[in-house]
């Protein structure tokens, strides 16, 4: 990926396109160690935020926060129908390094969400008692 340096090089943009249709929308901020995560409805295209109002707002449950950490994770580790997003438009596939299990994003979101889902139905398997997939 090329990177501006001292700008945009501790930015990386993926592009996750496969069978199901996400728009996810989250910021994580390092902020200094005081991490901040939030959540927002806008789609940053000048057709939305244009004509529409648009808000983000900040997580602030520890577990939910843990969620979506696992999840951002998950589709930073994915190396099949994952394109690197660049500044010259390569936009090329991220490829499994050899002897790498490929790891297809949203498979792997889907089994995470549904054993969360599965343990939150039977709270005998589960210390926690909140789950991203039940709000």
């Amino acid at each position: 990926m090329t990177e501006i340096a001292g700008y945009s090089d501790n930015i990386k943009a993926y592009s996750i396109v496969d069978k199901y249709l996400e728009h996810a929308r989250i910021f994580i901020f390092a902020n200094g160690g005081n991490e901040k995560i939030y959540i927002t409805s806008a789609d940053w295209m000048s057709r939305n935020l244009d004509s529409r109002s648009e808000v983000a707002v900040p997580i602030l449950d520890a577990e939910v926060k843990k969620q979506i950490k696992d999840i951002i994770n998950i589709q930073l580790s994915g190396n099949t129908k994952v394109r690197i997003l660049d500044r010259l438009q390569q936009n090329l596939y991220k490829k499994a390094k050899p002897g790498e299990r490929k790891i297809r994003v949203q498979d792997e979101i889907y089994n995470y969400l549904k054993k969360d889902n599965e343990a939150y139905l039977n709270p005998k398997t589960k210390t926690t008692t909140k789950s991203l997939s039940s709000l």
